[in-house]
Formats: C-alpha cells, structure tokens, sequence
C-alpha cells in the first residue's frame, strides 16, 4: 500500500457492545478524549467533528461505516493546523473482535498521502487515548488526565 499509516492494537477485558457504547457516547469519549467532545448522530454520511471545551474545532469528518458492535470509520481532516489540514483527508477505522471475555480493537489511521505529518501527530496521540478507554473499561479510571 502506497501512502501512510498507523495501526494500533489493543487488548481490553470487556465486551464487543460496552466497546462499542463507549466509542460512540460523546459524554463517555470526553472521559479518556481529554475533554474533547465528538458530534455526529453516528448515521452513515453523516457529518462529523470533534471540539476542544472553549468550542475550537479540532476535527471535522463524515461517518463512513457503522457497524455496532464491529466497526466504525470515519472520514477525518484536521482543521486546527494549516500544515495538516493541507494535506487533506484520512480514513480512521476500529475494528472490534471479540475474544473470550476481552475484546480485540484494531485502530487503522490511513492516507493516501506518503509521509503525512497528519498521520505522524495521530501516532503521537492514538496510544494515550486508547490506553485511557483501556483503563477506563477495565478499572473506571483514566491513566493520563488533561493537559
């Protein structure tokens, strides 16, 4: 494959539709999101976006795929910073498996664009907050807080 991505895989001791619930409720995904508010009605082509607490857009996208409890996309641009707002769009997928009494979730962040910057930061920020929904699910407690 031509372009750039990040894939991250993690492990988490909960089930498929508790995954999924806490992927798609805006008020739990602020809880390991840093604050951050996602909105969107979840619908396929639908739009989509993310918004620090003062109301700064961070993100805007349109859902691509949902599949509860086993997948969702999400066409996604970042709109904060010009150098990576300028390269344009990405495709964010999360895939869930379940596996016993845990569940498997595959992140996939991908660009058509080879050495995107945009696919660089997301490699900074995916495995803070997918380890805060981890510890989130499994002890009721975030691991990083605010910055």
């Amino acid at each position: 494959m031509t372009g750039s991505s990040f894939v991250y895989v993690t492990y988490i001791r909960t089930t498929p539709d508790k995954l999924w619930t806490a992927l798609t409720t805006p008020e739990f995904i602020k809880k390991y999101w840093f604050n951050i508010q996602h909105e969107t009605d979840w619908k396929v082509g639908s739009p989509w976006k993310m918004t620090y607490p003062d109301g700064r857009i961070t993100d805007t996208g349109e859902i691509e795929a949902f599949d509860p409890p086993k997948r969702l996309a999400i066409k996604w641009r970042n709109e904060f910073m010009p150098e990576l707002k300028a390269e344009g769009w990405s495709q964010c997928v999360m895939d869930i498996e379940p596996l016993g009494d845990s569940v498997k979730l595959t992140v996939t962040h991908t660009m058509e664009l080879e050495n995107a910057k945009f696919i660089g930061a997301v490699s900074g920020g995916w495995p803070k907050i997918l380890s805060n929904l981890k510890s989130l699910l499994e002890t009721g407690e975030v691991v990083l807080k605010e910055k």
